[in-house]
């Protein structure tokens, strides 16, 4: 019975890890595996229902209002979420790590400006900071990248803050700087090594939350810009056809539901075995 239900958690373990690669893969190799081009139009072909034929092509999801493969359009779509959620989430670390650690080790004025610095953001709502900023840049992939980078390296700063803290005054810590090494050297040489596991688990939820806000952003026309496929802009296209087309917004929500999901179960499951590691 012991040896079944850890075959049971091992496998739900897994899974999370399994879907997310292989949403990626779908991600990577998009215009290999696509059925057809996703901005291909077919008017006479529109809002027809999963398992349709026209043209020698089955729309396996159906179709959109323009007559464009669902399927297709969720295939590409994958590749702007996870792209932005990706670039988002490694800029944001990189600036906020660093102020976090730099406030942490050298204390003092420093760490009185970067730390009311990064009060201020937190103080203001980041899906509102994310819309007032894509509106003056202007929607589009990169500021989009920017404008999420922007609201969520506080999140990286007040972790990276915490666990410097904790840190500086060790003893390998403060031999390092007896040595004479620089502060750079032993902020990313004796420091950033010990701190990694509760900063990757900070970006792996972040990740999540990441392709949720480049969804909402693009469901109300402020991220990536049509054609181009994304999840939020076929939500927000399919709520206007959820009585006639319903497959247009199901399919977009449950694939963002999935790589969501996938996302923060393996957070969950990293900061588990970090906890456990302690």
């Amino acid at each position: 019975m012991a040896r079944s239900m850890s075959l049971v958690r091992t496998g739900l373990s897994w899974w999370p890890a399994l879907l997310l690669a292989t949403l990626v893969l779908f991600a990577v190799f998009a215009p290999w595996i696509v059925p057809v081009d996703p901005d291909r139009q077919n008017l006479l072909g529109r809002l027809k229902p999963p398992g349709f034929e026209a043209r020698g092509h089955v729309f396996w999801l159906g179709s959109d209002e323009l007559g464009r493969d669902v399927l297709s359009r969720l295939i590409y779509g994958a590749r702007v979420s996870i792209s932005v959620a990706f670039l988002s989430v490694a800029l944001s670390g990189v600036v906020g790590v660093s102020v976090g650690m730099l406030a942490g080790y050298l204390r003092g004025t420093v760490e009185t400006v970067l730390m009311r610095l990064v009060d201020i953001f937190l103080s203001i709502p980041a899906i509102l900071l994310a819309i007032i900023t894509v509106a003056v840049l202007g929607p589009g992939f990169i500021n989009v990248i920017l404008v999420l980078a922007l609201t969520r390296w506080p999140r990286y700063a007040r972790v990276a803050y915490g666990q410097t803290l904790a840190l500086a005054d060790r003893p390998f810590v403060t031999l390092a700087r007896a040595m004479g090494a620089s502060t750079p050297r032993v902020l990313f040489t004796h420091i950033l090594p010990n701190i990694a596991g509760p900063l990757l688990v900070v970006a792996t939820l972040e990740f999540g939350l990441m392709v949720l806000f480049e969804a909402g952003l693009s469901f109300l026309g402020l991220g990536v810009q049509p054609p181009t496929a994304s999840w939020g802009s076929m939500l927000s296209t399919g709520r206007s056809y959820v009585a006639s087309a319903w497959w247009i917004a199901t399919f977009a929500g449950l694939a963002l539901f999935l790589l969501v999901l996938s996302a923060n179960l393996i957070g969950d499951r990293l900061s588990d075995q970090i906890g456990k590691g302690r």
